[in-house]
């Protein structure tokens, strides 16, 4: 019992003294609570305090400035420039204020916004976002003016400090030329810079965007803290590279002051690649049977992103690449006259429209078999029934271009061919809007595109009579008279010839996409009329040109390098192995239905060479792609396939071509 008793006395104990603890507990944390919350209207008092009298002392400053200004404005002893420029320092600096104030506010409602907004909002987080990044664009936009009027207010300083040294000293011959040059080149500097800025920012569909700069070379980061102020200034005339938020590199494309040289060493370097690669490319493969430009697509796909990745200047070198793409349409204009294009324009016209029509239709049906939308398939019909120009023009120049079958040889019926899908390529550009709007369902503009196609249809047929009545005018009262006095002028110095030609090619061009047609078809015609004056000048036209047409070529094949991905190829090989058959059985068993319906019965054999020609797809499916693509009409997935399919096709085409070419000389050689 009296053990009972004491465990019920030492409970006893032990609750009160449980009791009191946490009495004591309960009263620290009352004057934890009490002291924080003293401490925080403390921090919040003085803050506010801190602030308000920021804001009092920045409203005394302005009226300051504003009583300055004034005074500055009825100072009679200053002239105008100078009023006028003090005048504007003092506005740069309110505005500097005023700026700084709308800041902090501006801070303070979007961490209002931010506490107000709810974390699993994903949308809503989006939003805050980018309206912080507008702002900060916009911040950008104005420091970058700031920027600009602070150098303008300094550079009024320096000349003031010029012009009182100079009242202060007699100035020599020497120094008072040089004191009128260099106003004038102020002058110049200023007509130059005069509201740059401003007239960019205000350009139709202008997006102002932070971007990255980069500098010219990396092994330069670690001398340029040793660099004097000239080395720093050399070093500016080089070109950086700037990268915007998608991941898009760009380079300096037209200075703002033009008075100083600039290079993009960025591109000589990777011509200097492309070359010096191509050449060891090309001559294993001809070692090895192959045709040369496997050697230059492999270069492309060494120095390209899937390899090395060293061509900082892709979009430049492909420009180039273009350049071999029109010479070689004109180098193959020079093969044909206007009697033997006579003979083949209604076969080529017929051909290239039943192979474009085909190709939809089979594009149509499996896209309904594979449950595909049919603006899908007819934009990968269409654009797969394209075949590459300068990939047969260096088919046929390693062959016979003259043997024929009744009154056609099949180079003219495979190039007038290729020449009209390159016309179909201009009115397909400009038929991809009304794709995009039947992509977006709108019924409405669907049916207004559709009448608008009826008129693109229209206007490039109206194009064409236009382009065949100038070529007609052109042969009969400019080509011949106009030659005559290159060659004249010419004797001794094949420049003016070279100069003048090229002129006239690119003269051709602009037409001829001024009227929406087909650029290509511009450089074809150029040829067509030279070759109109004889086989002396086709031979000294094609003398002068295939040097610089066979220097282009290369860099044309080596830009199709750079969009070829052998790791998505080696992942994909079977799905893009099968593809790529069936599309060259297709297109080759198509061009001989076609040609076999629309070619006389004494031309039917040579059908099967022009299909070989035919079986491939042309290289501007890269650009069509990947507009498509850009548009929302294909998907990623798509545009890789479409890629990878074109190349692989090109790859193959030459085997095709040998294997048909060989068929029809032993046919040649027994009958």
């Amino acid at each position: 019992m009296q053990i009972v008793w004491l465990l019920l006395c030492l409970g006893l104990a032990l609750a009160s003294a449980v009791k009191q603890t946490d009495q004591v507990a309960q009263h620290a944390n009352r004057q934890y609570r009490r002291s924080v919350a003293t401490q925080g209207k403390t921090w919040l008092a003085n803050n506010c305090r801190w602030l308000g009298n920021l804001l009092r002392r920045k409203n005394v400053v302005i009226s300051k400035l504003a009583d300055a200004a004034a005074a500055v404005k009825r100072d009679q002893t200053l002239s105008e420039p100078e009023r006028h420029f003090q005048v504007h320092t003092i506005q740069v600096f309110q505005k500097e204020l005023n700026e700084s104030e709308h800041m902090v506010f501006q801070a303070v409602r979007s961490l209002q916004r931010a506490l107000q907004g709810d974390y699993r909002d994903v949308v809503n987080m989006k939003e805050s976002s980018k309206q912080r990044l507008e702002a900060l664009r916009e911040a950008a936009i104005q420091e970058e003016q700031e920027y600009v009027e602070l150098l303008a207010a300094e550079k009024h300083q320096q000349e003031a400090v010029k012009s009182v040294l100079a009242r202060n000293k007699t100035l020599s011959m020497v120094d008072e030329i040089l004191e009128d040059v260099r106003k004038a080149a102020d002058r110049l500097e200023e007509e130059i810079e005069e509201h740059a800025f401003d007239n960019n920012k205000q350009m139709q569909g202008v997006n102002v965007e932070a971007v990255l700069r980069v500098e010219d070379d990396e092994e330069n980061v670690g001398k340029r803290k040793n660099k004097s102020a000239q080395r720093e200034a050399e070093a500016d005339l080089g070109l950086s590279m700037l990268i915007d938020s998608q991941n898009n590199q760009y380079v300096l494309t037209k200075p703002r002051d033009s008075t100083m040289p600039r290079a993009d060493h960025h591109f000589i370097k990777d011509l200097v690649s492309v070359v010096m690669l191509s050449l060891p490319c090309g001559w294993m493969c001809t070692m090895v049977g192959l045709p040369p430009m496997f050697g230059y697509i492999i270069c492309g796909v060494l120095l390209g992103p899937s390899g090395l990745n060293s061509i900082k200047s892709m979009v430049q070198v492909e420009t180039l690449g273009e350049l071999g793409v029109f010479f070689t349409l004109f180098v193959v204009g020079l093969e044909f006259s206007p009697e033997r294009l006579r003979k083949v324009w209604k076969t080529s016209v017929q051909g290239s429209c039943y192979l474009c029509l085909l190709m939809v239709v089979s594009g149509l049906l499996w896209g309904q078999a594979l449950h595909i939308k049919p603006i899908q398939t007819v934009f990968i019909s269409t654009c797969l029934s394209l075949s590459s120009t300068p990939l047969v023009s260096r088919f046929l120049a390693g062959g016979s271009r003259g043997e024929k079958e009744g009154d056609l040889d099949y180079s003219s019926v495979l190039l007038g061919t290729l020449v009209m899908q390159d016309v179909q390529l201009g009115l397909f550009i400009a038929v991809m809007p009304t794709m995009i709007q039947a992509q977006s369902g709108d019924t409405h503009s669907f049916l207004f595109g559709s009448l608008h196609v009826l008129y693109l249809l229209a206007q490039v047929l109206v194009s064409l009579a236009v382009v065949m009545l100038l070529c007609v005018l052109l042969k009969s009262f400019v080509v011949g008279a106009f030659y005559k006095k290159l060659h004249t002028e010419s004797k001794g110095n094949k420049e003016i010839l070279v100069l003048g030609i090229a002129a006239f090619v690119f003269f051709m061009l602009t037409v001829t996409e001024f009227l929406n047609v087909s650029m290509e078809l511009g450089c074809f015609l150029a040829g067509a009329l030279l070759s109109s004056q004889g086989h002396m000048v086709t031979a000294e036209v094609k003398g002068c040109f295939e040097p610089i047409q066979d220097f282009l070529v290369i860099i044309f094949f080596a830009s199709i390098g750079l969009h070829v991905f052998p790791t998505f190829v080696l992942y994909e090989l079977t799905i893009l192995g099968a593809l790529t058959l069936t599309l060259v059985i297709l297109k080759f068993l198509m061009a001989v239905l076609v040609l076999y319906v629309i070619l006389p019965p004494s031309s039917r054999h040579i059908r099967w060479i022009v299909s070989a020609g035919l079986a491939q797809v042309s290289e501007f499916s890269f650009v069509l792609s990947s507009r498509a693509r850009r548009a929302g009409i294909i998907s990623r997935e798509v545009y890789l396939l479409v890629l990878s399919v074109s190349t692989l096709s090109m790859l193959l085409a030459p085997v095709l071509w040998k294997v048909t070419t060989h068929k029809w000389v032993s046919r040649r050689t027994v009958t």
